[in-house]
Order: C-alpha cells, then structure tokens, then sequence
C-alpha cells in the first residue's frame, strides 16, 4: 500500500498481531523438543518395554539404536513436513484467501497439539512423532501465508519493520518454549506433554482474531477483482487517509497481472523473466540457513559447559534473549537502513565470528580464555543473525515479484529455507565429527560467498512499491526480457504446461 502521510491504524495493528500468532506458534514448535529430550526418551523407552530403563538412553546396542531412530524422527518430521506443505503455499493462498487460509490452518495445529498433549495417555513415540509431522505441515503453509499477507497490506514506508515482525515472533516463540522447557516448570517427567501440547493456544488465539482482519487488498483486487470489496479492506487499514494513491497502484499492478499468464512453480524455475529475482529469493534463504545459525544453536550448550558454565542451559536461553533483542533492533533499522545494507552487515559480521568460534574452539585447551572468545563470538553471531539475515528473507521474497508470481515464489523460497533446515539439522552432528574444531570454517567460506553475492547481485527494496522494484529487474543491470519477451514466454509456458 501507498505511504504519503500515513500512520499505524488499530486494524492494521491487530491484523499484523493475529497473523504473526502464526510464526510465534512456530517458533514455539521449533525449539520445545529440545529442552525435554531425556524425559521424553524415558517415555519412549518405558513404552516400548524397556522397562528398566532409566530416563538416559540404554546401554543395549539395539533398544539404544531404536530409541534414537524414534528420537530423530521426532526432531525430523518437523521439516519434512514443512518441506512437503511449502509447496502448497500458493495454492492455499489463491484458493482460499489469506485469512481464510491461515483459519483453516490452525484446524491442523490444533489437531497436533491435541496429539502431543494426549502422549501420556497412548503410546508416546507414535504420537509425537504424528503431532511434529502435523505441526511441521502447519507451519510450512503458514511461514508462506504470514509472510505474504503482511507484505500486502504493510503500507510501503513500514513494510520492512511489520515484516521482520515475522521473524521477531518465531524467535520469540522460540525463547518461550525454552524458559517453559526447564524442569523446574514444564520440562519434567510429570508436565513433558503440556509442554509438547501448549502451542494449540496460539492456534485458538489467532481463531478467535483473524475473523476481524480484513481480507488482503491486493488479493482481492488483483486476484479476484472485486474493486469494491478491495476499497472497503482498504479503506479499514488506513482509516481516514486518503486511498486513491493504493488504488491506482493496485489498478497498475492488476493490468500488469492481466497481462501475465498465472504463473506455477513449475512455470516460475523454467522462466528467463524472473530468473533473477528468484535466484536472490533462493539465495537470501540459503544464506539464512547455511549461515551456521542452527548449528551454533546446536553447539552453544557444549561450548559453554566446556567454558565452565554451572549451569549451561541458562547460557543457552540468554542466547536466545540476544536473539530476540537484536531482532527488535532489525524491526527499528530495517526501513532506515535498507535491506541490503542489514544483509551486508549481518552476513560479514557472522563471517568473523565464525573465524573467531574456530580460534577459540581450536585453542581452547592450551589458552583458558579462549572459552571466552568463543562464548563472546556465540552471542555476536546470534547479533548479527538477527539484523539481517535472519528476518529479511522472510519478506523480501514478497517484494520481488509482483502479483501473479508471488505465491509460487514464495513457495518455491519456503521450500528452500525449510529443505536447508533439514539438512543442517540432520547432517551437522556428522561433519562436526569429522572436522573437530574447525567445522566452522566450512561457515566462514559461506559466509564469505554470500556476502560477496549479496554485495553485487541484491538490489535495494527499501522505500520502493512493488511496480518500482520489479523495474530495477527490468531497466537495471539485472535486466533479461523487454516486456514483449516476457508475455511471449509466459505463453508459450503456459501452452507446454496445458499440453
């Protein structure tokens, strides 16, 4: 939407609250099965007949070798089931609307609570395990939808801070499951399962709330073509302001949209015209995930008990604190700054910090404040996460593309991000065997190549409306179709696809 003069209306408030409900519902889902690992492994182990088993894994090679097979499904149906329900973003998005969507949504996170919260009651590994698939499912849809709903209706002069609030909620939600993760509150023998199970209250919060939010504008304009509708939406999110510069906008944006094929994934990989803002979209999201920010979160706690933290767990949380600390930061710098001055700083900031984790890991038996060094370069690592790379990605991709092509985009980047979590996730344990205390500097050569990357080839979004940005792929140096190219592909796309 149009800036001019425009300030936070209450509705735009509470539609970008409701659909942020969301992304703290998976921030929670990400981080909540870590905390309780031994106890739930206990339930496991008693369920399957190991009956004198205590809470720790069995020393039996084969009940040992099962119960970590059930425990890595656990963690791994996640993003798989994200990965699989990624590619069903656009097609929710168009099919039902975006409100519609995410309140048919939270049925399938409601069902997944219901499951996790019953664990005790059943055979826990088997629902668990159906309760994280689910849960994961949920979220794949719903980091695509949020995302999308809140680059529609952000008027231009907030679009950067309303859509790193996206990011801002799933680190929130992940420090929530940690602190209720302790055992002195939720992570013990007797309350594991309302632990698993609390993240439903977000689903029947955001239930309750997105009957209020207005329907998306633009989608309704744009995809629908109900003008009058639009202008009712519209006309909520801004109040008193004037909407005729939106609607102009959104009347250009419709022609354009009118003079494109609806373009499919399968459409979007293929095509010349949008190769370029693609392979930033997909990159962006690579660098999220290969930027070592799990792995770091996956190794924080040994590292601290090795610097010789009483408790470590507590280190951890304070990570997580810094975590969504820096993210307000990013939500306040990113629509002074710019995009690609946040990415810039953010990605070459975590390059040296991952540098100064490597000398510290390596030379941490022969200098004892080497531990220092790397606990400080944890904490500046996480800094420097979250006022770049970690938020923007997430709304950037909205901003790329124009109408007809966004929700396939963002299918396309969702699936990305969420197949790059599943491999850092499952393989990282193996390549920090392998390489020892120089495993991260695999993530300095990243690190190193995505800076790079960002510094000539991500142009600047800030301040711009959709129109402006697609223009910089059409007029700048970026450029690979004229206009006629791009509706002559786009046709003879879409012939191949009916064929």
């Amino acid at each position: 939407m149009g800036s001019g003069n425009f300030t936070l209306t209450g509705t735009l408030v509470l539609a970008v609250f409701t659909a942020v409900l969301g992304s703290l519902q998976y921030g929670y889902s990400l981080g909540v099965i870590n905390a309780p690992q031994k106890v739930i492994l206990g339930h496991y182990a008693r369920s399957l007949g190991f009956h004198n088993l205590s809470t720790s894994l069995p020393k039996q090679p084969e009940s040992s070798s099962m119960l970590t097979m059930y425990w890595a499904l656990s963690v791994a149906m996640f993003p798989v089931g994200g990965i699989l329900s990624s590619f069903l973003v656009g097609f929710v998005a168009d099919f039902r609307g975006r409100i519609k969507g995410m309140l048919v949504l939270n049925i399938l996170a409601m069902v997944a609570s219901l499951l996790m919260s019953l664990a005790k009651m059943g055979s826990p590994h088997i629902m668990v395990i159906s309760g994280r698939a689910l849960m994961g499912f949920y979220c794949g849809l719903s980091s695509g939808l949020v995302p999308m709903y809140i680059g529609e209706i952000a008027p231009v002069k907030y679009r950067g801070a309303l859509g790193t609030l996206h990011q801002l909620a799933i680190v929130t939600g992940i420090l929530i499951s940690q602190v209720l993760g302790l055992d002195s509150l939720l992570g013990n023998d007797n309350m594991w399962h309302v632990l698993l199970g609390l993240s439903g209250v977000f689903a029947v919060l955001q239930s309750f709330l997105l009957p209020m939010c207005p329907e998306s504008p633009r989608y309704l304009y744009i995809k629908l073509g109900k003008k009058e509708e639009a202008c009712k939406s519209l006309k909520r999110f801004k109040g008193k302001y004037d909407t005729s510069r939106d609607i102009a906008e959104m009347q250009a944006e419709k022609e354009e949209a009118m003079k494109e094929a609806q373009v499919s994934m399968w459409m979007l990989v293929r095509s010349q015209v949008y190769r370029q803002q693609l392979f930033v979209a997909l990159m962006m999201h690579l660098s999220q995930q290969f930027s070592g920010i799990n792995a770091i979160f996956y190794y924080s706690t040994d590292i601290f008990q090795t610097a010789g933290v009483a408790q470590p767990v507590y280190a951890t949380i304070g990570v997580g604190v810094v975590n969504t600390v820096f993210t307000l930061v990013s939500v306040v710098l990113v629509d002074r700054a710019g995009r690609r001055t946040l990415m810039l700083v953010g990605l070459a900031g975590m390059c040296l910090c991952a540098v100064g984790m490597t000398v510290g890991l390596v030379y941490q038996n022969t200098y004892s404040w080497m531990n220092y060094l790397s606990m400080t370069a944890i904490f500046l690592f996480v800094c420097f996460f979250e006022i770049g790379p970690g938020p923007i990605p997430w709304f950037i991709v909205a901003e790329l593309f124009s109408q007809s092509p966004r929700p396939a985009a963002i299918a396309l980047a969702g699936c990305c991000n969420w197949t790059s979590n599943f491999i850092i996730g499952m393989f990282f344990p193996y390549v920090e065997v392998i390489c020892g205390t120089y495993v991260f500097i695999i993530f300095v050569v990243l690190l190193f190549g995505f800076t790079l990357y960002t510094c000539f080839r991500v142009p600047e979004t800030k301040g711009k409306t959709f129109e402006e940005i697609a223009m910089l792929f059409q007029h700048g140096r970026v450029v690979v179709a004229s206009q006629h190219g791009v509706e002559a592909e786009l046709e003879q796309l879409q012939g191949t696809t009916e064929a």
